[in-house]
């Protein structure tokens, strides 16, 4: 994480050792696994205007563009076929790249590919709000952005919180008030993205949203009740000392 603007962390700009650049190949294992869903979602769902001439693509949380560049190709591939099994003219290409204001777009425009299919716009600000035109975006993609909350649950905000007063001996009902505080912030922010994106997107349009979760088999009531973090964090540390013999 990086420096806070308005309430809202970016990720570390740059190339260096720290940055988001260098730390990020779980994210991109997210997009590698999505990318043939993503590609047959265009090839036999998208809705292709005749008249349109151009077609845009917003990256919402796009932030250095390290993972954003591959999905934004192959999507701009993809969509290129879809017209050409069409018989349809290939449009002129733009994409909207995303993230808060403190952002570093500066690594991400001088660091584009050269050989780039699209043209290249910046939309600094909070997604969670209206960014663009109504009916001006042809394929919304987010990957690993919406997790991030607008502000923390009460239930967790102060040293008076359930998380600060009781910290790993929370009980399992403080824990579940904890998870569903976090939860109703998530529904929230969530509802308020799709608000916007409602308006935004045009009729036909596709929306890829890759977001982290769990296993099905994951119970949160058993999870109250269970191990404690630190209790996580011994395990994993004895594995990596394993794997180190």
């Amino acid at each position: 994480m990086d420096s806070k603007d308005n309430g809202y962390y970016s990720m570390n700009g740059g190339d260096e050792y720290h940055s988001y650049v260098k730390n990020s190949t779980y994210q991109r294992g997210i997009w590698e696994a999505a990318t043939a869903i993503i590609e047959e979602e265009i090839a036999t769902k998208l809705e292709i205007p005749t008249s349109s001439k151009h077609f845009c693509i917003a990256d919402f949380g796009c932030s250095t563009g390290g993972n954003s560049f591959p999905a934004m190709n192959t999507i701009v591939e993809a969509v290129k076929r879809r017209h050409e099994s069409s018989n349809l003219k290939t449009p002129e290409f733009y994409v909207c790249f995303n993230d808060v204001v403190s952002n570093d777009f500066n690594t991400l425009f001088s660091s584009l590919p050269p050989g780039r299919s699209y043209e290249a716009a910046a939309v600094p600000g909070d997604f969670h709000r209206r960014l663009l035109p109504p009916s001006s975006v042809h394929f919304a993609y987010s990957s690993c952005s919406l997790h991030w909350l607008t502000e923390a649950p009460e239930a967790t905000e102060g040293l008076k919180s359930l998380v600060w007063s009781g910290g790993e001996r929370l009980r399992g009902g403080e824990k579940e008030e904890v998870y569903k505080a976090y939860l109703g912030q998530f529904e929230r922010d969530l509802e308020a993205f799709l608000q916007c994106r409602a308006v935004e997107m045009v009729d036909g349009g596709i929306m890829a949203l890759l977001i982290a979760g769990v296993p099905a088999s994951w119970d949160p009531q058993k999870e109250f009740t269970g191990v404690s973090v630190a209790e996580l964090l011994r395990s994993s540390l004895l594995d990596l000392a394993k794997k180190e013999d």
